[in-house]
């Protein structure tokens, strides 16, 4: 630390911060605009320009390292004299189209220019006039107001690791723009619009709904995937108009990926229920809730337990898997799962009591060495692929093993790209086991390996992990939704094993940790405890033919591993319940029941993400039309069973009994040795589709429309 005065004020400093830096630590403002304390320092806006004692002329701040009596003025004749005339050119070229900018009321150029500003121009020339850039569906391109700050720039270059935004150009002429004119393809791409000091660059879905001072904010937790990004929810009339960052340092940091940011638009899509709706005859009629709860009931029970399935989607809440689970046990019925993507379940007794990551999200940067099987991280957790690019910038060494070329924006040690995962995997294994003497090789390994080729990619793969202090071996959804998973998930912990790494999990959902902890499945009730009576997977409830369905926040027709398989048991069924927020013409043919549930922004509830963090939120706008939060209605179909225990008023009380339930739930995510039958066969990959992870995101319009440009 170093002793430095700001304005009259003693401060201690961190030795080697910027000025700027010390100055946002002592509460005292100095005005920016390229500077972003996520981003590297570029000093280009010179805003920030303050006095320092015995300098000839101002400093930027933002480039002006600390030093030990260091006495520095922003706030003199000389330091706002100095700003002033920044702004003045700043301002030479800048529109006067605040009344129409979609940034006006939130505009950091508005706000410092207030201050530093004059209400009357000396320039009298011709102002420069760019053309809009079309930055895809996502992002509108006003270039004209651009002060080139290049915040833009450096994001893309060194956060989302993709470097499609540059300059060209000089002086007044220099504009900002993609390369080659296409748009953005960044998972993260969203972003640039908070980091715009100006109106340059805005939401094109946000274009002219609100201004900044219409909105109320609200918090909440992003549902789409394991990372539970935390944000803010911003409402007009009770309608979600715009999701934005919260920032969080242990788990999105300052970020958001563009599925969390844009899919609100799925919240407010024409296919949004508004009442309970029963088949009559073959035809749809709108009714009151009552009349609906009595026939879903009626139509359950006209079916024996053994024959009813729940699915479940891994985006609902906790309250409402503890809940579903606790109905259909009480009833005497097993067949729930949530695993929807999943294939094989050979060996689902020995999973771990819920599948985490292993470590903190933000631990993730700080590791040497990372082994990621089926793991598309640029695309299914943005986030999570940002903290690996970090660990990757860091000198940690990635690597992968996947089904295809999963494209990353970050540096690889190794890439092995396998329709049989299994395979490539034995071979990591093998050159572990071949450099280390004092580890024999579990019962069957050799059998199983004595036909693999280990190669160069191999070797180093092992040696990264074998060489590092903090490593990690993580399985992605691909992995997880695999035929072989079983097979997959014996050798990649053995691989832990025998390189001291930490095995992970990357879960589906925004809550496919929690719907292990709640009790989601066939096999476990909430907390890890073993079912009473073991009932069907997905798998098994597809291939046998049930009666009846209770289907909650899914379309199993889109959600399921086998979309034709799951679509045709549904028809099949004699009698099929949906809680949903949506309808569909594939629900409105085989269903005989919707009742309409609320999303996650129109009830309370928690998530737990892949960390095993379990984080709450409340609703943020009121049930759209006659909608009820899942809970409530599951809970009222445990009244309506006849069900003990299902008086809860608050959705904090079903959390409070599931807590008591999971008890000091552990953590481990190792197993016993279990050796593969055999390397198992190659098997063609096919990519899921982009953006069609869940209802909400596969109605958000937006970014359906990027989806079309993507593979």
């Amino acid at each position: 630390m170093v002793n430095i005065e700001i304005d009259g004020k003693k401060i201690h400093a961190r030795e080697g911060s910027m000025v700027i830096e010390a100055a946002d630590d002592a509460g005292i403002n100095i005005p920016r605009f390229c500077y972003h304390k996520k981003l590297s320092i570029a000093a280009n806006c010179r805003m920030c320009l303050v006095e320092v004692e015995k300098a000839a002329k101002p400093l930027p701040a933002c480039a002006t390292p600390v030093t030990d009596g260091m006495k520095i003025f922003t706030r003199s004749t000389k330091a706002v004299a100095a700003q002033k005339g920044v702004m003045e050119f700043l301002l030479i070229n800048h529109p006067l189209d605040c009344p129409i900018c979609d940034q006006g009321g939130e505009c950091e150029l508005q706000d410092v220019a207030l201050t530093y500003g004059s209400d009357v121009s000396r320039y009298a020339e011709s102002k420069r006039v760019l053309a809009n850039k079309d930055f895809g569906p996502l992002i509108g391109g006003d270039m004209t107001r651009c002060i080139h700050c290049t915040r833009c720039v450096r994001f893309g270059t060194e956060i989302a690791g993709i470097g499609e935004m540059g300059t060209i150009g000089r002086g007044e002429h220099m504009e900002i723009g993609t390369f080659v004119q296409y748009s953005l393809s960044s998972e993260l791409s969203g972003n640039i619009i908070d980091l715009c000091p100006v109106g340059a660059l805005t939401s094109k879905p946000f274009r002219y709904v609100a201004r900044a001072w219409e909105l109320v904010q609200r918090d909440s937790i992003a549902p789409h995937d394991c990372v539970g990004s935390n944000i803010h929810v911003h409402v007009k009339h009770d309608r979600v108009v715009r999701v934005v960052p919260r920032e969080n340092e242990e788990i999105n940091e300052t970020w958001l990926s563009d599925r969390d940011r844009f899919s609100y638009e799925g919240l407010n899509s024409a296919a949004r229920i508004q009442a309970p709706m029963i088949k009559v005859e073959g035809e749809w009629q709108e009714t009151d809730w009552e009349t609906a709860l009595h026939r879903a009931v009626d139509g359950l029970k006209q079916v024996g337990s053994d024959d009813i399935g729940a699915l479940a989607s891994p985006v609902s809440t906790l309250e409402e898997l503890y809940l579903l689970q606790k109905l259909m046990r009480e009833i005497g019925c097993g067949n729930i799962d949530h695993r929807l993507k999943q294939t094989d379940f050979s060996d689902q007794e020995a999973a771990p009591v819920f599948p985490w990551l292993g470590q903190a999200i933000s631990d993730l940067e700080d590791n040497d060495a990372v082994l990621l099987i089926g793991a598309d991280v640029a695309r299914d957790q943005p986030i999570i692929g940002h903290r690996l690019r970090k660990a990757a910038l860091g000198g940690g060494k990635i690597s992968s093993v996947n089904p295809a070329d999963f494209s990353c924006h970050f540096p690889q040690l190794a890439s092995c790209v396998s329709t049989n995962m299994l395979e490539e995997l034995v071979a990591i294994a093998k050159a572990l086991l071949d450099k280390s003497a004092k580890t024999a090789a579990p019962e069957g390994f050799a059998a199983l390996g004595k036909s693999v080729e280990v190669t160069d990619s191999h070797e180093r793969i092992a040696e990264s992990l074998r060489n590092g202090q903090s490593t990690s071996v993580l399985m992605g959804e691909a992995a997880i939704n695999d035929a072989q998973f079983s097979a997959i998930r014996s050798i990649a912990i053995l691989i832990a094993e025998l390189s001291d790494s930490r095995p992970g999990y990357l879960p589906a959902g925004g809550n496919g940790a929690g719907a292990w902890q709640a009790g989601a499945l066939p096999h476990r009730k909430a907390g890890g405890r073993p079912a009473s009576v073991n009932g069907k997977n997905i798998a098994q409830m597809l291939a046998s033919d049930m009666k009846a369905y209770l289907l909650l926040n899914t379309e199993p027709e889109n959600d399921c591993a086998d979309t034709g398989a799951a679509r045709a048991a549904m028809e099949k069924a004699a009698f099929v319940v949906s809680l949903s927020p949506y309808s569909s013409d594939a629900v409105m043919a085989y269903a005989d029941v919707i009742l309409p549930v609320s999303p996650f922004t129109e009830t309370s509830g928690s998530f737990v993400n892949a960390e095993g963090r379990r984080q709450s939120f409340e609703g943020v706008v009121p049930p759209l039309g006659e909608s009820r939060p899942a809970w409530k209605v599951l809970r009222v179909l445990g009244n309506l069973f006849n069900c003990d225990g299902f008086d809860f008023v608050e959705s904090s009380e079903v959390l409070a009994e599931l807590a008591t339930e999971v008890g000091d739930i552990s953590r481990d995510n190792s197993r016993s040795w279990r050796c593969p039958e055999s390397l198992g066969s190659s098997v063609e990959y096919r990519k899921p589709p982009a953006y069609a992870g869940d209802g909400i995101v596969r109605r958000a319009e937006s970014l359906q429309a990027v989806a079309r440009t993507r593979v």
